[in-house]
C-alpha cells in the first residue's frame, strides 16, 4: 500500500503511554492468589498483554460463566486502580506530542483498557485534554487484536489509514493496528524485537526519544520533536 502524508499519530496505553505492567500483574496475582495460583512473567506476555478482559478471565477461569469472568475482570481493575499512584510517561511522548500539537497532527488512544483505568491513566499523566478521541475496545463489538478499535479511530479523526503511524507494546495491539493496515511501530517495553517484528510491527523503538522514531519523523514531516 502506498502512503499518503501521514497526519494522524495513534497511540496504544498501557505499556506505550506508560509503563504499567508490573501493576497489572501485581493485581492479577492478589485475585490467582485466593486459588494457590500464580501469573508469571512469560504467561502475561504471552496471554494477557494487550487482550481483552473477556479474552484474559476465559483463560485463567476457564470454568467459569461469562456474568462471573466479569465480575473477576471488575475486581481486578479496581485493584488495578487502586495501586496506580504517580505515572510517568514514556521518555520522549511529552516531546512528541507538543510537537504533533504544533504541527495539527490528529492523535487518538487505542485500547482493550477499560474506559475507567484509561481516564484515570491519562489524567494521572496530564494527558486528559490531550487526545481528542479515545477509543475503548470493550465498548466495540470486537476489541484488538481485531483491526476494529483502529479502524474506529480512524473513522472518528476523520483520517485513514495510509496517513497514520501506530504505537503499540504488545502482539494483540500490534496486531490490530497493522490488520487496520497502519504502519505500526513496536515499543520494546515489554517484547522483545523478533516477537514484536513477527506480530507485523514496521519498525520496533525503545521509546518516543529513539533516534529510530525521531528519524522517521523527520523523514516524514521535515521536522522532529525537540
Amino acid at each position: 500500500m502506498s502512503r499518503a502524508g501521514c497526519d494522524t499519530l495513534l497511540f496504544d496505553l498501557d505499556g506505550t503511554l506508560t509503563d504499567t505492567d508490573a501493576l497489572h500483574i501485581a493485581a492479577y496475582r492478589r485475585i490467582l492468589a485466593r486459588d494457590g495460583r500464580w501469573l508469571s512473567a512469560a504467561d502475561y506476555k504471552a496471554r494477557v498483554m494487550g487482550a481483552t478482559n473477556a479474552a484474559i478471565m476465559g483463560w485463567m477461569f476457564p470454568g467459569l460463566d461469562e456474568a462471573e469472568h466479569a465480575a473477576l475482570a471488575d475486581e481486578k481493575e479496581r485493584l488495578f486502580r487502586s495501586m496506580v499512584g504517580r505515572l510517568r510517561p514514556l521518555p520522549g511522548l511529552t516531546a512528541l506530542l507538543e510537537w504533533a500539537a504544533g504541527l495539527a497532527l490528529r492523535t487518538a488512544v487505542v485500547t482493550n483498557a477499560p474506559r475507567d483505568n484509561a481516564e484515570l491513566m491519562l489524567g494521572g499523566l496530564g494527558l486528559a485534554t490531550r487526545f481528542p478521541v479515545l477509543v475503548i475496545g470493550d465498548e466495540l463489538a470486537r476489541g484488538k487484536p481485531d483491526p476494529l478499535p483502529y479502524a474506529t479511530a480512524l473513522e472518528r479523526l476523520g483520517s485513514t489509514a495510509d496517513r497514520a503511524f501506530a504505537f503499540e507494546d504488545s502482539c494483540s495491539g500490534v496486531r490490530a493496528a497493522a490488520a487496520a493496515g497502519i504502519e505500526t511501530f513496536g515499543l520494546l517495553t515489554g517484547l522483545d524485537e523478533p516477537t514484536l517484528r513477527a506480530a507485523g510491527a514496521a519498525a520496533v523503538i525503545d521509546d518516543f526519544a529513539d533516534p529510530r522514531l525521531l528519524a522517521k519523523l523527520e523523514a516524514e514531516f521535515g521536522s522532529r520533536p525537540a
